[in-house]
Formats: C-alpha cells, sequence, structure tokens
C-alpha cells in the first residue's frame, strides 16, 4: 500500500470539491476501499473522508417512495420496518450481501461504488494484464479460469462479474442515484465494459452520492431476492434474482412484474424480455419458466460459466414462483 494524504470533508461541498483532484477517492465505510488498497490495486493519492458528513445517514420513507441517504449503513436499510415492508427485495439483498461485520460498517452509498471485479482483478503482481487496472493490457480472466465469469454484457475487454446485491433489486424497481445536480437511474448508473473496462460508473469529477430514490410500486410490495452461490453466506452469486409482482383482481394474471438478475452479468441486468412477455399472462409455471429463458438472450460463455445460462432462468421463475405462492 503506497503512501497516500488525508483529508476528512465535514461537508457535501468539500467533498465534490476533494474528490476532483486527481487520485482522490472517498471512504466512508471504507470495506472496498481497504481490501483494494491491500492488495495493490486501489492506489489512491489522497483518501478524503466523507463519513462524518451530517444529514447522509437518512432513510425517509413514505407510500410514494424512499430516500436512502448515502451514508446509511447496508444493516440499519435492511432492518427498516418499512423497508421490510414497502420494499422486501431491497432489505433481502442486503442482508445476504455481506457478513454482519461488513453490513454493519458498509454504506449504501459505497456499496453502489463498489468495483467489478474478479480473482485476475485483484491479483496484479501475478496477472498484470486487466483492462479495468491498465487499459489496454488485456484480460487475464478470457482464456482462465472462468466458472465465475459473466454470460452477459461481456466484451473482448472485460468478463468479470458484477458482485453486488442490492443494486440487482435497485435496477428492477427502477431506483434513482440522487448525484447532487444530477439523477440518474441506477441501471444506467452502471456502464457495460465495452472497449472501456475501466469505467464502471457514470459519475463524473466532483460528483458525489448522495441518496438513492426508489419509487413506490404495487411490485415493489410484493417482491422477493433468491440468491444461489456455492456456499450458503459470505459469497458472490452464481445466479441471483431481484422479482416484483403485481396481479390483477382475479390473482392469476399478471398486471406488472419486474426482474433482473445478479451474478451474471458485467453490470445489473434488467431482464425486459422476460417482462414483456409475462404482463398480461397467467400465472402458470410452464409459461413463467418459459418465459423466464428470454432473459439469456445475448448469452455468451467462456468455458466453465457455460452454467449460469441454465442456472440464471430457473433462479428468476423460482422467485416469480414464490410471489405467486403468496398472492
Amino acid at each position: 500500500m503506497r503512501d497516500f494524504s488525508y483529508l476528512r470533508a465535514d461537508t457535501i461541498e468539500a467533498a465534490r470539491n476533494a474528490s476532483a483532484l486527481p487520485g482522490a477517492m472517498l471512504l466512508a465505510g471504507g470495506t472496498t476501499l481497504v481490501d483494494l488498497a491491500k492488495c495493490g490495486v486501489a492506489e489512491p493519492s489522497t483518501v478524503i473522508d466523507i463519513s462524518h458528513i451530517d444529514g447522509l445517514n437518512t432513510i425517509d420513507i413514505t407510500p410514494e417512495r424512499a430516500v436512502i441517504g448515502a451514508l446509511a449503513k447496508m444493516s440499519h436499510v435492511a432492518d427498516n420496518v418499512e423497508v421490510k415492508s414497502r420494499f422486501p427485495a431491497v432489505s433481502e439483498a442486503l442482508w445476504q450481501a455481506a457478513s454482519a461485520q461488513l453490513r454493519n460498517m458498509a454504506t449504501i452509498g459505497g456499496n453502489l461504488m463498489q468495483r467489478t471485479r474478479c480473482p485476475y482483478f485483484r491479483d496484479p503482481q501475478n496477472f498484470p494484464a486487466c483492462n479495468k487496472r491498465a487499459p489496454g493490457s488485456g484480460c487475464s480472466a478470457i482464456g482462465g479460469v472462468t466458472r465465475g465469469h459473466a454470460v452477459l454484457g461481456v466484451s473482448e475487454a472485460c468478463i468479470a462479474t458484477y458482485p453486488g446485491d442490492l443494486a440487482i433489486a435497485l435496477v428492477a424497481f427502477d431506483a434513482e442515484v440522487h448525484l447532487g445536480e444530477r439523477k440518474l437511474k441506477v441501471e444506467d448508473f452502471f456502464l457495460a465494459p465495452g472497449a472501456t473496462a475501466e469505467r464502471e460508473h457514470d459519475i463524473r469529477p466532483g460528483e458525489v452520492i448522495t441518496a438513492i430514490e426508489i419509487p413506490g410500486s404495487a411490485a415493489a410490495r410484493r417482491s422477493t431476492y433468491i440468491k444461489v452461490r456455492d456456499r450458503q453466506s459470505y459469497e458472490f452469486a452464481a445466479a441471483s434474482a431481484a422479482v416484483g409482482l403485481e396481479l390483477e383482481a382475479d390473482g392469476r394474471t399478471i398486471r406488472d412484474i419486474r426482474v433482473a438478475l445478479g451474478g451474471v452479468a458485467t453490470r445489473p441486468w434488467r431482464a425486459r424480455a422476460v417482462e414483456d412477455t409475462l404482463r398480461g399472462k397467467a400465472l402458470d409455471e410452464h409459461i413463467v419458466r418459459e418465459a423466464c429463458e428470454l432473459a439469456m438472450q445475448g448469452a455468451v460463455d467462456h468455458g466453465a460459466n457455460h452454467y449460469k445460462i441454465a442456472l440464471a432462468p430457473r433462479v428468476a421463475a423460482r422467485a416469480i414462483l414464490k410471489l405467486g405462492e403468496t398472492a
């Protein structure tokens, strides 16, 4: 870990000004920054501590929307009674995201800013070729061990899987990220690698995440997050699904449905083809499973990660059918 300067920002304006400095990185909970600095990936010239800024840890829930401050702790949001009632998929995604120790330290804004990463990205000494770390150097993962890598949104520059859980639920329910003067859909905040794998977020110099906003909806109230992984805890998803469901008065016809996938793409992945196919259809297992196969349109495997193309539709269908049982 190289030497760096430390700056404590006590206001949003101070944080914005400092974050525009070359080589500056923000520190909130520190669960990602410290980890990547230890393995030689993150090398900030200045660390800006924003954890003492007042007013950024609030959780404001109304029937119309939720506004969650960027410095709110993951565990506090997950355990909030109104979040669990009005946005259960968000609470469930947070509870399954990390260990209790990390959830108690990590912030909502920091969670959105976590890097899309893979073992090759985290090991610069043995694998110097990584377009995320050194643009133009290549991708060590392609041709390597790929079991955990993405099958959707990949490019020749990067096949790393987006590792987060919260953003999957946020994308499903059209959440926005507040960046000061700009509001941006969370789905648009995350960038596909294309030829510029080093750019993961649409955040400009001097911008700081201040909050996320989630619109209220019937689908958000009846929602769930299912995460399938190699071990029960402390593991990234092999495939996950955030699903919301609203039924017609007959209790069987799908009025609205939201489906987003995790563990299989280079960014949070909205499965709109599945949604469009199922709206207006009967909540029938065969129909649901057939529609969920559409989630893998355009999928590209790299050998050992081929299983995800079969797994992800099954996880999405399981989540939808689970919600149907509670209707």
